[in-house]
Protein backbone atom coordinates (compact mmCIF):
# COMPACT_ATOMS: atom_id res chain seq x y z
CA UNK A 1 0.00 0.00 0.00
CA UNK A 2 1.10 3.54 -0.68
CA UNK A 3 1.29 6.21 2.00
CA UNK A 4 -1.78 7.82 0.46
CA UNK A 5 -3.75 4.60 0.76
CA UNK A 6 -2.60 4.14 4.35
CA UNK A 7 -2.98 7.64 5.73
CA UNK A 8 -5.10 9.98 3.56
CA UNK A 9 -8.00 10.46 5.95
CA UNK A 10 -8.71 14.04 7.05
CA UNK A 11 -9.36 14.91 10.66
CA UNK A 12 -12.73 16.49 11.58
CA UNK A 13 -11.04 19.90 11.78
CA UNK A 14 -9.12 19.58 8.53
CA UNK A 15 -10.94 22.36 6.68
CA UNK A 16 -10.26 24.84 9.48
CA UNK A 17 -6.61 23.77 9.73
CA UNK A 18 -6.19 24.11 5.98
CA UNK A 19 -7.71 27.59 5.99
CA UNK A 20 -5.54 28.66 8.94
CA UNK A 21 -2.34 27.42 7.30
CA UNK A 22 -3.15 29.39 4.15
CA UNK A 23 -3.86 32.48 6.23
CA UNK A 24 -0.51 32.15 8.02
CA UNK A 25 1.32 31.89 4.70
CA UNK A 26 -0.58 34.76 3.10
CA UNK A 27 0.01 37.04 6.07
CA UNK A 28 3.70 36.13 6.24
CA UNK A 29 4.18 36.72 2.52
CA UNK A 30 2.80 40.23 2.90
CA UNK A 31 4.60 41.04 6.15
CA UNK A 32 8.03 39.82 5.03
CA UNK A 33 7.82 40.33 1.28
CA UNK A 34 11.11 39.42 -0.35
CA UNK A 35 12.66 38.53 3.03
CA UNK A 36 11.15 35.11 3.73
CA UNK A 37 12.00 31.56 2.72
CA UNK A 38 10.52 28.12 3.14
CA UNK A 39 13.32 25.86 4.43
CA UNK A 40 12.16 22.57 2.96
CA UNK A 41 13.49 19.14 3.90
CA UNK A 42 11.52 17.80 0.91
CA UNK A 43 9.49 15.62 3.28
CA UNK A 44 5.72 15.23 3.08
CA UNK A 45 4.92 18.24 5.28
CA UNK A 46 7.24 20.51 3.34
CA UNK A 47 5.84 19.35 0.02
CA UNK A 48 2.41 20.39 1.27
CA UNK A 49 3.76 23.84 2.13
CA UNK A 50 5.55 24.18 -1.21
CA UNK A 51 2.33 23.30 -3.01
CA UNK A 52 0.38 25.91 -1.02
CA UNK A 53 3.01 28.58 -1.65
CA UNK A 54 3.15 27.90 -5.39
CA UNK A 55 -0.56 27.22 -5.89
CA UNK A 56 -1.52 30.54 -4.31
CA UNK A 57 1.47 32.48 -5.72
CA UNK A 58 2.49 33.81 -2.32
CA UNK A 59 5.93 34.80 -3.63
CA UNK A 60 7.83 33.02 -0.85
CA UNK A 61 11.27 31.70 -1.77
CA UNK A 62 11.91 27.96 -1.43
CA UNK A 63 15.29 26.68 -0.24
CA UNK A 64 16.70 23.29 0.68
CA UNK A 65 19.88 21.85 2.17
CA UNK A 66 21.79 19.48 -0.11
CA UNK A 67 23.82 17.86 2.63
CA UNK A 68 25.80 15.57 0.35
CA UNK A 69 24.30 12.54 2.09
CA UNK A 70 20.67 12.56 0.95
CA UNK A 71 18.83 9.66 -0.66
CA UNK A 72 18.59 9.75 -4.45
CA UNK A 73 14.81 9.72 -4.06
CA UNK A 74 14.99 12.92 -2.02
CA UNK A 75 17.23 14.73 -4.50
CA UNK A 76 14.95 13.72 -7.37
CA UNK A 77 12.20 15.91 -5.88
CA UNK A 78 14.10 19.14 -6.59
CA UNK A 79 13.71 19.08 -10.41
CA UNK A 80 10.16 17.76 -9.98
CA UNK A 81 9.27 20.81 -7.88
CA UNK A 82 10.83 23.19 -10.35
CA UNK A 83 9.08 21.60 -13.31
CA UNK A 84 5.72 21.19 -11.61
CA UNK A 85 5.47 24.65 -10.07
CA UNK A 86 7.71 26.77 -12.28
CA UNK A 87 9.81 27.95 -9.33
CA UNK A 88 13.51 27.80 -8.57
CA UNK A 89 14.61 25.86 -5.51
CA UNK A 90 17.57 27.51 -3.80
CA UNK A 91 20.15 24.83 -2.94
CA UNK A 92 22.62 25.27 -0.09
CA UNK A 93 25.49 22.83 0.26
CA UNK A 94 28.06 22.40 3.04
CA UNK A 95 31.57 23.75 2.54
CA UNK A 96 33.44 21.03 0.68
CA UNK A 97 36.65 21.48 2.68
CA UNK A 98 34.80 21.14 5.97
CA UNK A 99 33.20 17.85 4.88
CA UNK A 100 36.50 16.47 3.60
CA UNK A 101 38.28 17.48 6.82
CA UNK A 102 35.61 15.85 8.99
CA UNK A 103 35.53 12.59 7.03
CA UNK A 104 39.32 12.39 6.83
CA UNK A 105 39.64 12.75 10.60
CA UNK A 106 36.61 10.79 11.78
CA UNK A 107 35.55 8.52 8.92
CA UNK A 108 32.33 8.28 6.93
CA UNK A 109 30.57 6.44 9.78
CA UNK A 110 31.53 8.87 12.53
CA UNK A 111 27.88 9.62 13.30
CA UNK A 112 27.49 6.11 14.76
CA UNK A 113 30.42 6.52 17.15
CA UNK A 114 29.12 9.27 19.42
CA UNK A 115 26.38 11.88 19.71
CA UNK A 116 29.06 14.57 19.69
CA UNK A 117 30.44 13.45 16.32
CA UNK A 118 26.97 13.01 14.87
CA UNK A 119 26.04 16.54 15.89
CA UNK A 120 29.28 17.89 14.45
CA UNK A 121 28.39 16.22 11.17
CA UNK A 122 24.93 17.82 11.32
CA UNK A 123 26.52 21.20 12.05
CA UNK A 124 28.70 20.98 8.94
CA UNK A 125 26.09 19.56 6.60
CA UNK A 126 22.97 21.35 7.89
CA UNK A 127 23.41 24.16 10.40
CA UNK A 128 26.06 26.16 8.57
CA UNK A 129 24.31 25.92 5.17
CA UNK A 130 21.03 26.91 6.86
CA UNK A 131 22.72 30.01 8.25
CA UNK A 132 23.52 31.03 4.67
CA UNK A 133 19.97 30.31 3.53
CA UNK A 134 18.61 32.60 6.24
CA UNK A 135 21.20 35.36 5.86
CA UNK A 136 19.48 38.66 5.10
CA UNK A 137 16.03 37.22 5.70
CA UNK A 138 13.56 38.20 8.38
CA UNK A 139 11.46 35.05 8.54
CA UNK A 140 11.40 31.39 7.56
CA UNK A 141 8.82 28.64 7.25
CA UNK A 142 9.11 25.03 8.42
CA UNK A 143 6.99 21.88 8.34
CA UNK A 144 7.18 21.24 12.08
CA UNK A 145 4.11 19.60 13.60
CA UNK A 146 3.21 18.94 17.23
CA UNK A 147 2.40 15.32 16.47
CA UNK A 148 5.92 14.55 15.21
CA UNK A 149 7.55 13.98 18.60
CA UNK A 150 7.30 14.78 22.30
CA UNK A 151 9.95 17.47 21.81
CA UNK A 152 7.68 19.21 19.31
CA UNK A 153 4.41 18.76 21.18
CA UNK A 154 4.08 22.49 21.88
CA UNK A 155 5.35 23.89 18.59
CA UNK A 156 3.70 27.31 18.08
CA UNK A 157 2.49 28.68 14.77
CA UNK A 158 4.81 31.65 15.18
CA UNK A 159 8.10 31.67 17.05
CA UNK A 160 11.58 33.23 16.98
CA UNK A 161 14.90 31.56 16.26
CA UNK A 162 18.20 32.35 17.98
CA UNK A 163 18.79 35.32 15.69
CA UNK A 164 15.35 36.75 16.49
CA UNK A 165 14.08 35.94 13.01
CA UNK A 166 10.42 34.98 12.86
CA UNK A 167 9.94 31.24 12.46
CA UNK A 168 6.57 30.12 11.16
CA UNK A 169 5.10 26.62 11.46
CA UNK A 170 1.78 26.78 9.54
CA UNK A 171 1.12 23.03 9.90
CA UNK A 172 1.78 22.87 13.65
CA UNK A 173 -1.67 21.46 14.44
CA UNK A 174 -2.01 19.17 11.40
CA UNK A 175 -2.16 15.40 11.79
CA UNK A 176 -0.21 12.95 9.64
CA UNK A 177 -3.55 11.99 8.07
CA UNK A 178 -4.25 15.63 7.24
CA UNK A 179 -0.90 15.85 5.45
CA UNK A 180 -1.66 12.86 3.26
CA UNK A 181 -5.22 13.95 2.60
CA UNK A 182 -3.85 17.21 1.21
CA UNK A 183 -1.24 15.37 -0.87
CA UNK A 184 -3.89 13.03 -2.29
CA UNK A 185 -6.44 15.78 -2.95
CA UNK A 186 -3.96 18.07 -4.69
CA UNK A 187 -1.78 15.45 -6.41
CA UNK A 188 1.33 16.74 -4.65
CA UNK A 189 4.66 15.09 -5.60
CA UNK A 190 6.25 13.26 -2.70
CA UNK A 191 9.26 11.14 -1.82
CA UNK A 192 8.60 7.47 -2.69
CA UNK A 193 10.47 6.49 0.48
CA UNK A 194 7.28 7.47 2.32
CA UNK A 195 5.63 4.48 0.65
CA UNK A 196 8.34 2.31 2.20
CA UNK A 197 7.57 3.37 5.79
CA UNK A 198 9.98 6.28 6.03
CA UNK A 199 7.74 8.94 7.63
CA UNK A 200 10.68 11.18 8.61
CA UNK A 201 13.51 11.38 6.07
CA UNK A 202 16.91 12.93 6.62
CA UNK A 203 20.40 11.97 5.46
CA UNK A 204 20.66 8.39 4.21
CA UNK A 205 23.09 7.10 6.89
CA UNK A 206 20.84 8.46 9.63
CA UNK A 207 17.43 7.32 8.38
CA UNK A 208 15.72 3.94 8.28
CA UNK A 209 12.20 2.64 7.80
CA UNK A 210 10.07 2.18 10.90
CA UNK A 211 8.09 -0.86 12.01
CA UNK A 212 4.41 -0.98 12.91
CA UNK A 213 3.88 0.66 16.29
CA UNK A 214 7.15 2.62 16.32
CA UNK A 215 7.15 6.37 16.91
CA UNK A 216 7.06 8.75 13.95
CA UNK A 217 10.75 9.66 14.27
CA UNK A 218 12.00 6.23 15.38
CA UNK A 219 13.83 5.88 12.08
CA UNK A 220 15.98 8.95 12.71
CA UNK A 221 19.28 8.35 14.59
CA UNK A 222 17.75 5.10 15.87
CA UNK A 223 20.94 4.15 17.74
CA UNK A 224 20.71 7.19 20.03
CA UNK A 225 18.73 7.99 23.14
CA UNK A 226 15.35 9.54 22.35
CA UNK A 227 16.34 12.84 24.02
CA UNK A 228 19.17 13.40 21.53
CA UNK A 229 17.12 12.99 18.34
CA UNK A 230 17.42 16.42 16.78
CA UNK A 231 20.01 17.65 14.30
CA UNK A 232 19.98 21.18 15.73
CA UNK A 233 17.95 22.93 13.03
CA UNK A 234 15.02 23.31 15.41
CA UNK A 235 16.84 23.37 18.75
CA UNK A 236 18.16 26.57 20.37
CA UNK A 237 21.93 26.78 20.08
CA UNK A 238 24.02 27.98 23.02
CA UNK A 239 26.97 28.66 20.72
CA UNK A 240 27.33 28.85 16.95
CA UNK A 241 28.57 25.72 15.16
CA UNK A 242 31.85 27.34 14.07
CA UNK A 243 33.86 24.54 15.70
CA UNK A 244 32.60 22.23 12.98
CA UNK A 245 33.86 24.41 10.13
CA UNK A 246 37.59 23.77 10.51
CA UNK A 247 39.15 23.91 7.08
CA UNK A 248 36.15 25.59 5.47
CA UNK A 249 36.48 28.45 3.04
CA UNK A 250 34.74 31.68 4.14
Amino acid sequence: MTAIELYARPSPDYAARHAHALAVLQSAAAEFRGRIVQATSLGAEDMVLTDMIARHTFGIAIGTLQTGALHAETLALIPRIEERYGVRVEIYEPHHDAVVHFVRNHGEKAMYESIELRKRCCAIRKLEPLSRMLRGRQAWITGLRREQSSHRAEVPFRDFDDQRRVKLNPLADWTWNDIWHYIATNDVPYNPLHDRFYPSIGCAPCTRAIAVGEDFRAGRWWWEDEKAKECGLHVPQDTPPAVSLIGARP
